[in-house]
This record gives C-alpha cells, structure tokens and sequence, in this order.
C-alpha cells in the first residue's frame, strides 16, 4: 500500500493518541480516578472499547489500561529510506485512533459544560435510537450510512450531496471540519445549519461536532450495531474479529471526506478500514486499490464531488434502487421524518383547524385508468400563506391478484409515501389525517396532483405483485369532500369488524417474519391474528400480504398443524419451521407464554416484558421511556438483554398491541399478571386496555396497574400491589 498514506495514518494516531494521554493525565489530576465516566442512555459501557476488548469502562480509572493498550498498538512512524508493507501497521494505529477518540469524547462529557450534545448537535447516539434506526437498516429503507468529514466548497454543493444521499435513504454522519470556499473553516453540518436544512435522525442526517474525534460515534453507532441487533458479544480477540466482520458483512457504511485530509483524518479513515468501510476523497490523496479488507477498493480519490455518492455506493458493493418520481421535489425514504413547521407553512389541510381524509378500496380492473388524477376542487394556487384548507384523497387500485385483505396494507402506505417527498408533511389517517406543504415545495412548483402522483407511481412499483392500475381522486371543494366522506365510514366500519373477528383458532396458516436476520440472524418472529410482530409494523395482513408481494422474501406462510399445548400456544408445524428457520437453534416456540420457550427478540420490539419474581407478576416497558423500572434496568440495558435472536424465560419483546390481545400471556393466566407500565403507555393504551381488563373480568384492573408514579422499585411495587390488592397476588406461582 502507499507509504504516504501509512505514514499520515500512523502520524495522525500518534497525535490523537497523544491528545487523549494529554486529557486523562488532566482530569485524573482535577477528579481523580474514582469519576465516574459514561455515555448517556447506553448499556454499552463506552461501546468502541467494549466491542473491541470486552471491558467495561465504568470510571476514570478503568481507562488507563485501555489507553496503554492504545499506545502499544501505535506503530513507528515509517522511515525515509525503508520501504515495508504497511497495511497492517496503518490497521494498528486506526484501531489506536478510535480507542482515542472514544476517550477523548467520553471525557467531554464528564468535564464540559455544555456537553458535545447541545443545539444542534447530536454527539453520542442513544441505544434507544440505535434501536428505532435498526428496523429501517434491516427492513431496506436505510439501505446503509456515509460518514462525512469535513465541509463542501459551498452550501449549495453541501446541500446537494445530502439531498442525494437521503434521495437514496442513506443515513449521514457529519464531523470534523475542513476549509469552505471563503476560507471559513466549517463541517458540513454547519452548512446545512446556516441553510436551515432540517436535521436529526428523522431525516437521516445527524450531526455529531465539529471536531475529528467526533467521527467515533459513527464508529460505536456500528459496532454496537454487531451487538445489539447480531446478538455478537465481546470479550477476546476472536470476538472482536467477528464484530469487525460482521460489520464488513452487514452494515454497509463508506466515508465521504471532503475538503483537505490531514493527519488525523488519515488515522481515522485507516480506522474506518477495519470495519471494512471505504474512503472517497474530492481531493487528491493517495489511493489505496487492492481488495482485502474492504470488499473492493479502501481508498480512492481524487472524485468530482458529484461523482462521490455514486462511486462510494460501487466500492462498498451497494445495490440501491432509486425511485424516479416525476414531482418537481427530491423524493426517498430520507424526508420521512422531515417536519414542516409554522414558519415553513405554505399551506395545511387537516389538523386542527379543518378537514381531511384518506381512503384505499380495491376496484375492478375496467373502472381504473392507470395514472389518472382527478383533482375535485380549486388546487393551492394563490392561497394565503399558512393558511389551512379541507382534503380528501380517495385511491383506487385494480390488480388481477388484488383483494379486499390488502386494502388497508396498501392504505397505510399513505402515510409513508406521501411523507418520502422533501418538504411535505403527513401525520395520521383516515379522517384525522394532516398534511402540510412547506414554502420551498411550493415554490418548486408542487401542487395537489403530485399528492396523485406520488400514489399512482410508487404502489404499483413496490407492489407490482397484487397492483396493477391506480388512479386517484383528490377533493379540494368543501362540497365535494363532504359527499365524499359521508360515503366512507361503512368501509372503515367494516374492515374493524373483520380484523377484530379474527382468532387464531380460526386459522389454519400463520405467517412468519426473518426480516431482521439480516441483524439476528437466528430471530423469527410469527406472526398470528392474535399476536403481532414484536415491532409494532406487521400483523398477519401484513405477512399475508407480504407473502403475495413477494413469495419469497421473508414473510412465508407457516401450517400450524398438531395443536401441542393450545394455553401455551405450541403446534406441531411451526415448531418444525422456527427450528429450521433459526438454523437450528430454536426447537420449541410458545406464542403465549413468557416462561416456557418464549418467541426470541432481534431488537426492533416496542415493549419489553419482564417477570417480577417478588410481585408474582409482569412488567412492561415501551421504547422511549428513559426512568428507572422495577426490575432495575432502563429499556435501554434490557434491550441489550433481551434481543439478539436468543430465548430468555421471563423477557420477551412484543408489539404494544399485543397487550390488548385476548392471548396475551394466556398461559400464565392472561392481562391479570400485569403488575406495572409507564404512565404514558397506560394512556396511549386508554380505552382500549380498560375495555379488554373488563372482558377477562378484572374491570378495575387498570387503577390497580404500578406506574412510575408510585414504584420504580420492587419493594415499592409490590407496597402498592398489596394496598390495591392486585389480581396477580392471588394467582398461582409465575415461577
């Protein structure tokens, strides 16, 4: 390999290793050893180092050995006259740089005020948001991630390559800085800021600072990656290996460097290489080209800046289908999150301030003219600005293998391919949806018929197995709309009634889910009319669906044959399709039962459950929650317990639906067992729970359910239990 780029990389390692010895030697002098040092919401110590070495990084003094073990992995820095083969010794000091930088980072914040995250920095990423990101990596809308370091010429040309990459759904990294055409040292990050472009991880671009040691937390955001979603666990040498591999496998990551790379952004890309991740450079730089550790090429430059996302998204061995949709605005999975606030309003309809609707229903393939968009009513032009209109937005769609099942799959996807266009808001369905279009859509020519557009072209492209024609009718005319709607309540009405009937006794077929073996790969969820995916995003329409879509893609569907234990939820058929799905390593599966053989969790689960020994009962805990539990562990250190594709009695993942099933844990004695949830889980919950604890006889049950409000403790738990006398006191032992 070029000697040049090994000497920058081994000299950048050597100064940012000495930066951190620099900043440990301060603050054991100020602190001492005994401060304690963390990450926020993370059960992975500092998660680099865990990965790397298995040690759990808990205190000041605990990062002694590991910087140690850093500056013995530092390499001399290359002589004039010798000539060697470096690969190895530039791996050595990236390795040094991230054990580094994660020290560096991690001390920022135990010392600073304010910490790395404050405006509109992200810095360190949340287990909780590793998680809720892990759906879209394994599920295919965020295909992978680029790391960019440094800052565009302008930001116009910043903003074009973000928009590209979010075109494409690719998650964005940003540090470091380099220097902006008017010589104004900057990230592209603060680009985007000074353009008010959106960010965050709704819209796939995450800020993490302006200094190079910030280019960590793209690091430990894919290390954990390994742990928390491959069930991979750390500890020696061999371990290590296998999370670096996994990451070479499975999470397709490249770096973006634009503007000048110094020293340090030599060691880190040298880093980046052992996780088997690529650098493209606009600059000229040497050039690594041989495989091995990366799938193709490690390094190359120099790269026209327009060409840089195309030529990463090659060298990493990405295979990215990129909608071409004909709407004046960008379009991908990367605007999904985007919002569309007061300031940015062009024009609303729905919410609070007036009407709208959505509705899918199937028609025969002579009543729908592929394309057509009927638009009933006045369009945008000329509105006041910020001003709030009534909608509706009837779809029809015609499909020689389409049925009434598939119509309120396809109807949710509404929300999704309606929210994929940059600068439109979408939120809710049916008749409480509401949709926002921002100023610079609009002035970029989109109007109501791109709403038709959007709809008419995406559904039959995603669903080409079940879709063939839509057409769509848009009502803008108050009039019109209203005759519209009062026709639609039947059809809602109806389609709860259908699904609400549904039991697993009167099916014979269930349907299974491998989506997330791309992270767990011995995870398989199944998914029944009673009991859907621990995600919250599949019931069984959904796989049924799925599987018509795509018969073999990762939704199939299961006999259950020989019923085993009908309380437990065990059959003969599937059991014999979990063992051969999980690669042999799950021979039993109970839909209904937390202790014996429970259904395995890959990461992507709404809620937790927990058996509470102490209290004779269960606990539930839902994603987003940060407090204390009465099993002594956030949602965050029990989801890296529980996912990872293994079985744990007495931890199971489960959608937050599920809580309302007739089901739910029917063989430890169903709804009564559940002892303790967060407040605003009880709430989301409401009617809905109270209506199913008056259905398994236990009408007051919800006022004697624990919240955070009145135990965070077992102790405290089962206080309260015993003053409301909650049913799970006198059911028989859980354990």
């Amino acid at each position: 390999m070029s000697k040049i780029i090994a000497t920058k990389a081994i000299k950048g390692a050597h100064k940012i290793v000495q930066r951190a010895e620099l900043m440990v030697e301060k603050v054991v002098k100020e602190k001492g050893k005994e401060l304690a040092v963390a990450f926020p919401d993370t059960a992975y110590y500092l998660p680099f180092i865990y990965a790397m070495t298995g040690v759990k990084v808990q205190k000041l003094g605990d990062i002694l050995p590991i910087l140690e073990h850093a500056r013995k992995l530092l390499p001399e820095v290359p002589a004039e006259q010798l000539w060697l083969p470096y690969l190895g010794d530039t791996l050595d000091a990236g390795m040094a740089t991230l054990f580094a930088e994660e020290i560096i980072e991690v001390l920022k914040y135990a010392t600073e005020n304010p910490p790395p995250t404050h405006d509109f920095w992200v810095a360190f990423t949340s287990d909780a948001i590793l998680r809720e990101q892990g759906i879209k990596l394994v599920d295919g809308r965020m295909p992978g991630f680029a790391a960019i370091v440094g800052c565009a010429p302008t930001n116009e040309e910043a903003k074009r390559i973000v928009t590209e990459l979010q075109e494409k759904s690719i998650l964005v990294f940003m540090s470091a800085v380099s220097t902006r055409a008017d010589g104004k040292k900057m990230c592209i990050a603060e680009q985007l800021q000074e353009e008010g472009v959106q960010m965050g991880w709704d819209v796939f671009l995450v800020p993490h600072g302006t200094d190079i040691t910030a280019t960590i937390y793209a690091l430990n955001f894919a290390a954990r990656s390994a742990m928390s979603f491959g069930g991979l666990t750390p500890g020696d040498m061999k371990k290590a290996k296998d999370i670096l591999l996994y990451n070479r496998e499975r999470v397709h990551a490249f770096v973006l460097a634009l503007g000048e790379v110094d020293e340090e952004k030599h060691a880190n890309a040298a880093g980046a290489i052992n996780f088997g991740f690529p650098a493209v450079a606009d600059t000229d730089i040497d050039q690594i080209l041989p495989t091995g550790i990366c799938k193709y090429e490690h390094v190359i430059s120099p790269i026209a800046r327009e060409q840089m996302v195309p030529k990463a998204i090659e060298i990493r061995g990405l295979k990215i289908k990129v909608s071409k949709v004909p709407i004046p605005v960008p379009f991908g999975a990367g605007f999904e999150g985007e919002r569309v606030r007061k300031e940015q309003l062009q024009v609303e309809f729905g919410g609070k301030y007036s009407k709208a609707f959505e509705f899918l229903r199937m028609r025969g393939m002579e009543e729908v003219e592929n394309g057509k968009i009927e638009l009933f009513g006045p369009d945008i032009d000329g509105v006041v600005e910020g001003s709030s209109h009534p909608l509706g937005i009837i779809v029809e769609v015609a499909g020689r293998k389409m049925s009434k099942d598939f119509e309120t799959i396809l109807e949710r996807q509404i929300h999704v391919l309606i929210n994929h266009a940059k600068g439109i808001f979408h939120m809710g369905s049916r008749d409480t949806a509401w949709l926002r279009i921002s100023k610079e859509a609009y002035q970029a020519g989109f109007r109501l018929k791109h709403f038709g557009i959007i709809l008419a072209t995406k559904l039959v492209e995603d669903y080409p197995a079940i879709v063939d024609k839509v057409q769509v009718k848009i009502y803008s005319d108050p009039g019109e709309m209203k005759k519209a709607h009062s026709e639609l309540e039947k059809f809602w009405n109806e389609r709860d009634a259908r699904i609400a009937g549904m039991t697993d006794e009167t099916i014979d077929t269930f349907y299974s889910c491998t989506l997330c073996q791309s992270y767990a790969p011995n995870h398989v969820c199944i998914i029944s009319p009673e009991r859907l995916g621990l995600c919250g995003a599949y019931n069984w329409f959904d796989g049924k669906a799925g599987y018509e879509i795509n018969p073999r893609g990762c939704n199939q569907p299961v006999k259950k044959g020989e019923t085993l234990d009908p309380t437990k939820g065990q059959w003969k058929g599937i059991n014999e399709f979990v063992y051969q799905a999980s690669h042999n390593t799950i021979d039993k599966f109970s839909a209904y039962s937390i202790m014996d053989s429970p259904m395995t969790s890959c990461g992507c689960f709404e809620c937790i459950l927990v058996v509470i020994p102490e209290t004779n009962g269960v606990m539930v805990v839902n994603r987003g929650f940060p407090g204390m539990t009465p099993c002594g562990m956030t949602f965050t250190t029990l989801a890296g317990t529980v996912g990872g594709g293994a079985q744990m009695p007495g931890f199971i993942g489960v959608g937050k639906l599920y809580l309302l099933s007739k089901k739910f844990l029917l063989a430890e004695g169903g709804l009564g067992r559940l002892v303790w949830m967060p407040k605003e889980l009880k709430e989301w919950l409401g009617e809905r729970l109270k209506k199913r604890a008056e259905e398994s006889g236990v009408p007051d049950l919800i006022d004697k359910i624990a919240d955070e409000t009145v135990a965070t403790t077992p102790e405290q738990l089962l206080e309260y239990l015993q003053k409301v006398n909650h049913p799970a006191l006198s059911m028989p032992p859980i354990m």
